[in-house]
């Protein structure tokens, strides 16, 4: 089983809906079975082959016109030699999808003198699949169409969902294929055009399309013309990644990426809407109203549920992986719908709640969220230090969980300098980050809505209390200086201090901003982040080139992540950094310029020096709500 690659792949995505093809607007049956191709709805494929031929004439791509978002547009040659050398007989394909369903529109226009008759055969083949056996190398099974007056219908799981197929074709079922065909004549230098729509209705999906008003892109100057494609590309497929929960479908947050990631994911979200806050306020309404709805309020180990804490992923059906790494034995993963596996949501929820507010988050709304608030505090003092050593860590209790639970969540991630991995518990550092300014944040929010100056002071004090102890147990230093740590592994000693993992890694940038770090540590975690051993030239990466583990295209120990470097910026920014976060900023430009303006997951840790475009991580999410929402960032810190 091998998780299907992304790169030489179109897609087209209005959530819950998402189409995947080749480049060439095709979606080949039989490749389907093992790779991402096929039409979705929420989590399961609904059509593995979608693919247009001529019995008439021998059809050829020439060119894919793709700009983010909810459309592509594909366009063939369809052979004429009879009509000379030049390209006589053309198609455009449009492909479009929204929220319930997809459409195709073909037109063909030709050249010649004369009228031209022309054949048009679309097949598609409804399918059964589900996305984590996609995402497994796996197949499902084919599903039986049925034609109606209507049209063609099929459910692809259940009674609960339902595809229905409308065109201007003459319709047909061979074998598992619907087969729509046009018997076309084309007036002399003229055009004709046909179409088809299917709809998909999915009556148990936990979210629906996102009803509020399409998000625009901040207003330039004008001056650079890769920032301003990079912005439109961007709201492109952050409009295609909105979502909302039923009850309230014009409240959206951001599904965290397609295609496998097509859902609530409570860090993702939290970020992806951070980074949208200095210019549109909506998305993290959203995320913060939809997140605190599905706050934990119990304690069960099998779904890492505490009482205040926020959830990690939703899902419409239990998630079962296999998982190993390097060759070493495979970790059986098994998480439940509603999965709170996560040590870092639940401080960004209030890190969002607070920046959301200073930047203008209606009275009201902040009102009805502090409920959510004063239990998500409680979760840092009362359950995010398992062991009492004063640290939020994790441990994967369940033994069935993710063994990672920061953002960097693969099951080799966390490493020490040698490259050895880490296991067992870890407190890692970017979370004490967050939790300081988390209960900064808290502290000032209680002070302003309920006046409670005492459970204000309070928290002033703890975080003052986690920054005395980051700074007595987090610090280490190398042939380059000294620096935070990546992580606390283990359990403590007699003295009660823990093993440092000590791998210099991306992770220390997000200390910046928190408040954690003195000015002097602040610097110094700034010159290690602009080492070349650290910046690529296209970004931050995520384990530096001296770690024993490093490799380039490694998930999470060497790699470049957009978010990454984005949330670095951020974080720089807050701490004055202008001029490194403005170098940043044009790196990572540079690097969308190697991706069309798509801006991946995640790609290669090569050098600028080595190589352009950067080399892609082939199985990267593309899009991705931060690596998208990595746009305004970068328009801030470029202004």
């Amino acid at each position: 089983m091998q998780q299907p690659f992304l790169t030489h792949h179109s897609a087209v995505l209005a959530a819950p809906v998402q189409a995947w093809s080749a480049l060439d607007g095709q979606a080949d049956g039989l490749v389907a079975e093992r790779t991402v191709e096929g039409v979705y709805c929420a989590d399961s494929r609904v059509v593995s082959q979608l693919e247009v031929t001529s019995p008439s004439h021998a059809l050829e791509h020439i060119g894919t016109d793709e700009r983010g978002g909810a459309r592509a547009a594909f366009q063939y040659v369809l052979r004429t030699p009879e009509l000379g050398v030049d390209p006589a007989l053309l198609l455009n394909r449009v492909r479009q999808v929204d929220g319930t369903g997809i459409s195709e529109h073909y037109e063909l226009s030709t050249a010649s003198l004369e009228s031209l008759d022309v054949d048009l055969r679309v097949r598609l083949r409804p399918d059964a699949t589900a996305m984590q056996e996609i995402k497994s190398g796996l197949h499902g099974q084919d599903v039986a169409a049925m034609l109606t007056d209507r049209g063609v219908t099929f459910p692809w799981r259940d009674e609960k969902t339902t595809a229905t197929l409308t065109t201007d074709a003459t319709c047909t079922l061979a074998g598992d294929d619907i087969v729509l065909d046009w018997w076309l004549t084309l007036p002399p230098r003229g055009t004709a055009a046909v179409n088809f729509r299917l709809d998909l209705v999915d009556a148990a999906a936990p979210f629906v399309a996102c009803t509020a008003p399409a998000l625009v892109p901040p207003g330039t100057d004008g001056t650079n013309a890769a920032l301003d494609r990079l912005l439109t590309t961007s709201f492109a497929d952050i409009n295609g990644l909105r979502m909302a929960h039923p009850a309230t479908p014009d409240e959206g947050f951001l599904a965290a990426g397609a295609p496998w990631y097509f859902t609530l994911f409570g860090r993702d979200s939290l970020i992806s809407a951070r980074n949208l806050v200095p210019h549109d306020l909506s998305v993290a309404r959203g995320t913060l109203k939809v997140l605190a709805q599905l706050q934990g309020d119990a304690a069960d180990v099998d779904s890492a549920q505490q009482p205040g804490k926020i959830l990690h992923e939703v899902r419409q059906e239990p998630l079962e992986l296999a998982l190993s790494h390097q060759g070493q034995a495979e970790h059986q993963m098994s998480l439940p719908p509603l999965y709170y596996g996560t040590v870092d949501a639940t401080p960004l929820w209030i890190m969002l709640l607070d920046e959301a507010e200073a930047a203008g988050l209606d009275e009201a709304e902040v009102r009805s969220l502090l409920p959510a608030l004063k239990a998500a505090l409680a979760w840092l003092r009362d359950f995010g230090d398992a062991d009492g050593d004063g640290f939020l860590e994790y441990r994967d209790e369940s033994g069935h969980g993710l063994a990672n639970q920061g953002w960097k969540d693969s099951g080799d991630s966390i490493r020490f300098a040698d490259g050895t991995m880490a296991a067992g518990s870890v407190a890692l550092a970017e979370v004490q980050g967050y939790a300081h300014a988390a209960a900064l944040g808290g502290a000032r929010l209680l002070e302003k809505y309920e006046s409670d100056a005492a459970a204000a002071e309070q928290w002033r004090a703890w975080a003052a209390a986690l920054a005395e102890r980051f700074r007595a147990k987090f610090w280490t230093s190398d042939d380059l200086g000294r620096y935070p740590v990546l992580a606390l592994n283990g359990a403590m000693d007699a003295d009660g201090s823990k093993p440092r993992v000590d791998g210099v890694a991306s992770n220390m940038g997000h200390l910046l901003g928190t408040g954690i770090l003195s000015e002097d540590e602040a610097r110094l975690v700034v010159d290690r982040l602009m080492h070349p051993t650290m910046a690529s030239g296209y970004g931050i990466r995520t384990m530096s080139t001296t770690n024993g583990g490093y490799w380039p295209l490694s998930y999470h120990v060497g790699s470049v992540w957009t978010h990454d470097t984005a949330f670095i910026i951020v974080q720089m920014l807050r701490d004055g950094f202008r001029t490194e976060a403005r170098e940043l900023a044009t790196q990572l430009l540079r690097a969308a310029e190697g991706f069309s303006f798509r801006m991946p997951e995640l790609f290669g840790g090569m050098s600028a020096d080595e190589v352009f475009p950067p080399q892609p991580y082939p199985a990267s999410c593309r899009p991705q709500a931060w690596a998208a929402t990595s746009s305004v960032v970068i328009a801030r810190a470029l202004a």
